[in-house]
């Protein structure tokens, strides 16, 4: 039996689009890119990823950065799609299910869950870090210990402005970005004044076409490895659409936000990506992006040769951690939103415990749900620095499977829902049909080449596992694999307990799907 809600909170009010009591009308088209940039955090991803790409593909990252756009925008416009017919808060979870019934779909609400417990690990780490860097304490940026507690005390902060209200989070949001994008913005064209003056620094080279070319790669391997790689720092434009109930015009406003943040992200890798290469170079010394002492993070290492250590090129430098410090705090924000209201969606949706459900009656937010996504992150990072940063490392790296799983499930899922109308018109042909499913197999060949080849290596990563009939396995794969077959367990005692969504889901039929069936052609 449902525990009656508190004076502070109320059940969801229903399961359908728009009438699960959350404040709709919230958030404009500017809000929602925003929040959809905010959610990839460029300046963290960029930071974290740039170095492992050139140290994969050498000269060609920029082209790397570029290709990998492709399938986020092909599933962007599934998401699009999907979003016009369907504005459910659980966006995947919803969607798959309508397509392939209601395991699939709950599975596909777990990859969304898992991606994002697991990264904000990361994100709440390198937020701490940098917090001591910022201030010149780089002691205590180095310690497990510290950065730990205020890697936990940053997921408390954000936890709490995302429960207050989804207008706070969004307001929050734009300031945060407008400083990221300024500053990187500010970085790239230094660099690229300084790479074409006397200003340059040794191993610097100047911006060649060569690098714009993909069969320029070494090997057909490294470019499918480092498009991988490439693909996570595009990863989290999704947070647009999982925020449609309290967007206006959540039909269509969601889904134009998405397509736009994958745009404006293209334009911003491809100029910092650049701008940083001709820079410092692809050696792997010194500043080079292939040195391994900086693989981790190459924008705070420079900052400094970019703009100097003194007067203002000292303010810009410390102003460039600060970026990459807001970029991973906001994005620690941002991955609270979708996660919680994907659990507040399966819960309205009576496909899990209906605690999840619940909604602040002042602020109209889910509480469980928002409440429960940070109490779970801030365990699962403990748990890994109580066990190994190295595991905490392999499982950032895992994230990428999740991804790709339900990125990819989104994008089947548009074509298999719409394929009765699919010869309609040629608009529905392309944008419902061929270019989601193309994004798919791409994410699909993405997923399998990642998990049973490049991640299974057992010198692959920090950590091997060895398992049973199989040997040793990298740790990426068994963290990645481990975590989907976890959600399939957890489906399974669901099923067991609460079994009312596996028997008979809770799909209400919206207008704009009726309309589609209507206009399917007769079997």
């Amino acid at each position: 039996m449902t525990t009656p809600p508190t004076a502070e909170t109320f059940q969801a009010t229903g399961s359908g689009a728009g009438e699960k009591g959350l404040k709709g009308n919230a958030l404009g088209l500017f809000s929602s890119v925003a929040i959809g940039l905010a959610s990839t955090a460029p300046a963290y991803s960029l930071a974290a990823t740039l170095g492992i790409i050139v140290a994969g593909v050498g000269l060609q990252a920029p082209i790397i950065t570029i290709l990998a756009f492709i399938p986020m925008l092909l599933i962007a416009y599934a998401y699009k799609e999907l979003n016009e017919v369907d504005p459910d808060c659980g966006t995947t979870f919803v969607w798959a299910a309508r397509a392939f019934g209601p395991r699939t779909g709950w599975m596909g609400g777990w990859g969304i869950v898992i991606a994002d417990v697991i990264v904000m690990a990361n994100l709440a780490q390198i937020a701490g870090s940098y917090g001591f860097q910022l201030f010149g304490f780089g002691g205590l940026a180095s310690s497990t210990l510290w950065t730990t507690v205020a890697g936990v005390i940053w997921i408390i902060v954000m936890t709490a402005i995302c429960y207050v209200g989804i207008e706070v989070s969004a307001a929050l949001q734009r300031w945060l970005l407008c400083v990221e994008v300024a500053m990187l913005a500010v970085f790239s064209v230094t660099a690229l004044v300084k790479v074409y003056s006397s200003g340059a620094p040794s191993g610097s080279i100047h911006i060649s076409a060569s690098w714009f070319n993909p069969f320029d790669v070494s090997s057909g391997s490294a470019l499918t490895a480092g498009i991988l790689a490439a693909v996570f720092i595009y990863w989290g434009w999704d947070t647009a659409v999982s925020v449609n109930e309290e967007t206006t015009d959540k039909e269509r406003t969601p889904g134009r936000a998405a397509v736009i943040s994958t745009v404006l992200l293209l334009i911003i890798y491809a100029l910092v990506t650049t701008s940083a290469q001709a820079f410092a170079g692809v050696g792997d010394k010194g500043i080079g992006l292939a040195n391994p002492d900086n693989s981790g993070d190459v924008l705070s290492g420079l900052g400094n040769a970019v703009f100097g250590g003194k007067g203002l090129g000292w303010f810009l430098a410390k102003l460039l951690i600060f970026m990459v410090l807001t970029s991973s705090a906001a994005s620690t924000q941002t991955t609270i939103l979708p996660t919680a209201r994907t659990t507040f969606s399966m819960a309205a949706h009576k496909a899990i415990p209906s605690h999840f459900a619940r909604v602040h009656r002042r602020f109209l937010t889910p509480t469980w749900s928002t409440v429960a996504m940070g109490l779970a992150s801030i365990a699962f990072y403990v748990l890994l620095v109580k066990v190994s940063t190295n595991v905490l490392n392999d499982s950032i790296a895992s994230v990428g499977l999740g991804i790709a799983f339900y990125y990819g499930l989104t994008g089947f899922a548009c074509v298999w829902y719409f394929r009765r109308v699919l010869t309609r018109s040629a608009r529905d042909l392309w944008f419902k049909g061929i270019l989601p499913g193309l994004g798919a197999l791409m994410l699909l060949f993405f997923f399998c080449y990642a998990a049973f080849d490049v991640y299974a290596d057992p010198n692959y990563g920090y950590t091997s596992v060895n398992l049973p009939w199989v040997g040793d396995v990298g740790g990426v794969t068994v963290i990645g694999i481990g975590a989907l077959v976890l959600g399939l367990v957890l489906m399974l005692v669901q099923w067991a307990v609460q079994g009312s969504w596996f028997r008979d889901p809770d799909v209400p039929v919206s207008a704009a799907s009726r309309e589609v069936a209507a206009d399917a052609p007769a079997p």
